[in-house]
């Protein structure tokens, strides 16, 4: 009886371990971001994602263990020429990851391996159709042409190429020599340049101001003589309207009794003046007789005018 008990339990335990195991070899917890190759017998069968997975123990094997997350490979220095056969020692940085892992395990041997040949190759085959300034000026667009170029090839190998990243280029230290130099020429005529600008702008200030100087002068003159010519025009208007004023009073005035005497009175004064002029000059004028009355001597005055007047002319 107690040899039949121990039996029973050994068996048990047995059956127990046995599950266990099974359990264990059978159920395949995959992480996230990554992917199990399955194979049968040494032949693929399927791909397990991640989560919870089964599969058949001692039969199903995990044949490979692929990480779908993405990886940054450095790309070593190595040298390269240019289109203008100039030698260059360039590294970079190229950043991948896997889409398809039954052709990373199956379409070849290393895919990580594999994909850091093909940036060399490809980095060196741009480069040589690039001349040494354009591979400084469009850095951007030679990574782009690399990146292409890889994601064509590396399509059968399961592999996306998402970036590559040219770390630095360094040409011979004559190149950089020469480039230093046509730097210090490049800024010395831009210098020149500016300098000359500088003093165009200067130039063409000043005769702007001086344009702008003889322009406000003439307006200034201009509008002075308008203001002096309308001035003598309202003096002549006035002095006009004066002696039209004076002429009109004076003919009101001489129109009256009293007015005709003051006018011979004018008159004889006038007379008495021309004689003295006469005396003056010495001219001989003759009068008639009954010159001291008021009329002789106005029409005296007026004879004595009049041949004033004549000899003027």
């Amino acid at each position: 009886m107690d040899i039949a008990l121990n039996y029973l339990f050994s068996y048990q335990a047995f059956l127990l371990i046995l599950v266990v195991v099974l359990l264990k070899t059978s159920i395949k917890f995959v992480p996230q971001n990554r992917a199990y190759i399955i194979s049968r017998f040494g032949k693929y069968n399927t791909t397990l994602e991640a989560g919870l997975n089964f599969i058949l123990p001692f039969i199903d094997t995990v044949a490979a263990d692929r990480s779908l997350k993405e990886q940054a490979e450095d790309v070593p220095e190595q040298s390269a020429i240019t289109k203008d056969n100039i030698t260059l020692s360039v590294d970079g940085v190229l950043y991948f990851r896997v889409v398809d892992p039954y052709k990373a395990t199956y379409g070849v041997e290393n895919y990580t391996f594999a994909v850091k040949q093909l940036a060399q190759t490809t980095m060196r085959s741009e480069l040589g159709k690039m001349e040494l300034d354009k591979t400084f000026e469009e850095r951007d667009l030679l990574n782009t042409n690399i990146v292409s170029a890889l994601n064509d090839a590396a399509a059968p190998w399961g592999v996306q190429v998402l970036r590559y990243e040219l770390k630095d280029i360094n040409p011979p230290n004559s190149v950089l020599d020469a480039m230093e130099q046509q730097m210090k020429a490049e800024r010395l005529k831009r210098a020149q340049i500016l300098e000359s600008e500088g003093d165009r702008q200067a130039a063409i200030n000043r005769a702007e101001g001086e344009k702008q100087s003889i322009v406000l002068a003439a307006q200034a003159e201009k509008e002075e003589q308008i203001l002096k010519a309308q001035g003598e025009a309202e003096a002549i208007i006035q002095v006009a309207k004066a002696d039209a004023e004076a002429i009109e009073t004076v003919g009101k005035a001489a129109a009256t009794e009293d007015g005709q005497k003051a006018v011979q009175l004018d008159l004889a004064k006038s007379a008495i003046k021309a004689k003295e002029q006469i005396a003056k000059e010495g001219s001989l004028i003759l009068l008639p007789d009954g010159s001291t009355e008021i009329g002789n001597v106005v029409a005296q005055a007026m004879a004595i005018a009049n041949k004033i007047g004549q000899k003027v002319d």
